[in-house]
């Protein structure tokens, strides 16, 4: 029986070594998750792995169909792009698909039950998954070739699952955690509706008084010839002229402004003074810095409880954090790990997350339950986004409206002094 080589914690986050046999490597991850171990890494032993010698076996003809459907996905893809299924229908698709199994139906038969009630990408989709198991690919191996609907989490609890023989349970987890997730991101978009509204409400007002009014006084001055106008009556003037007669400056300059923008934030050394600046702005800053910590508690949490290895795990939470300081911090943390250390230290000295998170994750390790005690984590931090949204929310308003004043207030005051300075000069 071939044998494995693995590196895992214990429960209390001592480091283990060792090989265990086992007919594939999936079935070596079961059995290492039932002893407890917090699996890091894990490898054929000998030259090869089971996987490669399961495909060898596959007859002559199910290879070259499989190269037929692969070609022809290319050709797909060149043709009219990847297709995708939108993740609030993958939700309900991953949650019915759970249902269907632990009903007792087979994943194939359900795969395609799932299809027919679907139109679309999803129903393509779907319709490739199936025909690639039944060539004989794993159930993971099918969802990693549609990379645009099956992301790397969704990929791994899969592939845990399968080893670990709880594939329904598995895609319960997956289905709770995206729609937490999706409640998480409503959330944050409905704190922001009404501040978009007033935004986009005195960028109205604003250009109507620049476009209309202002040049209807500049006008009234030139008949009465009011002389030399105040300084903040020309420069009115002078923007409502630009805005009139060369718009499209404003445009090009308005497009300059993104597209620097851009390219700042594909340049992993200016992104990352640009991540930092966002953690550390006044009133949005707390809510990013919860959002992410809520977001990594909650991944990683499902991700090891659903038996991927923490290694594996690290890596995919640092690769879908969204910020780089965030994600820098936890690469050394992965790094660490790798050495022998546990979670804990290291997240204590890259300091990026709060003390109370790390004191938490200290005790899980422990108690040996460090993946309940990230779910509290992520249960913690969610109620304080919430929090933290209505307070930015409660700050934006005043700000947004005292800003919207003042520009008001100013057009309104530079229109008037002249008219003003007339009346003085009458009397």
């Amino acid at each position: 029986m071939p044998q494995f080589q693995y590196s895992a914690m214990e429960s209390g986050g001592s480091p283990v070594n060792g090989t265990i046999e086992a007919g594939q490597i999936q079935e070596a991850i079961a059995k290492l998750k039932g002893m407890g171990y917090y699996i890091t890494s894990i490898s054929p032993a000998r030259g090869g792995s089971a996987v490669k010698r399961e495909r060898a076996k596959q007859p002559a003809s199910a290879k070259t169909a499989s190269a037929k459907r692969s070609a022809k996905g290319k050709s797909i893809s060149l043709s009219f792009g990847p297709m995708r299924i939108k993740t609030k229908e993958l939700t309900i698709i991953t949650r019915q698909l759970a249902t269907l199994i632990g009903s007792g139906l087979p994943l194939l038969r359900a795969l395609r039950v799932l299809r027919e009630q679907r139109k679309g990408a999803a129903n393509i989709v779907l319709g490739k998954v199936a025909e690639d198991i039944e060539s004989g690919a794993l159930f993971s191996e099918a969802l990693a070739k549609h990379p645009r609907s099956f992301d790397r989490i969704f990929v791994s609890m899969v592939r845990a699952g399968e080893a670990g023989g709880a594939l329904e349970a598995v895609l319960n987890r997956l289905a709770e955690f995206m729609e937490k997730e999706a409640r998480l991101r409503a959330k944050i978009k409905t704190a922001m509706a009404y501040p978009t509204v007033i935004v986009i409400v005195a960028t109205g007002i604003l250009m109507f008084l620049m476009l209309k009014i202002v040049p209807t006084f500049n006008e009234i001055f030139s008949d009465m010839d009011a002389g030399e106008l105040p300084g903040p009556t020309l420069f009115l003037m002078k923007i409502s002229e630009l805005m009139m007669q060369r718009w499209y400056l404003i445009i090009i300059f308005i497009v300059a402004i993104v597209v620097l923008f851009k390219v700042l934030i594909s340049i992993k050394f200016t992104r990352y003074y640009i991540d930092l600046l966002k953690l550390r702005i006044v009133v949005f800053g707390p809510v990013i810095s919860k959002t992410i910590v809520a977001r990594f508690a909650r991944t990683f949490a499902t991700l090891i409880t659903s038996g991927v290895p923490i290694l594996q795990a690290l890596q995919i939470v640092r690769d879908t954090t969204g910020n780089e300081v965030i994600s820098k911090g936890i690469n050394e943390i992965r790094n660490r790990v790798r050495e022998g250390e546990g979670i804990s230290g290291p997240m204590l000295r890259v300091n990026v997350f709060p003390t109370m998170v790390t004191n938490m994750v200290a005790v899980g390790e422990e108690t040996g339950a460090m993946d309940s005690m990230l779910e509290k984590i992520a249960e913690a931090y969610e109620a304080e986004v919430d929090a933290a949204v209505d307070a930015m929310t409660a700050m934006l308003e005043p700000i947004l409206l005292v800003g919207m004043g003042g520009v008001v207030g100013f057009i309104v005051a530079a229109l008037f002094l002249p008219l003003i300075k007339l009346a003085m000069e009458i009397q």
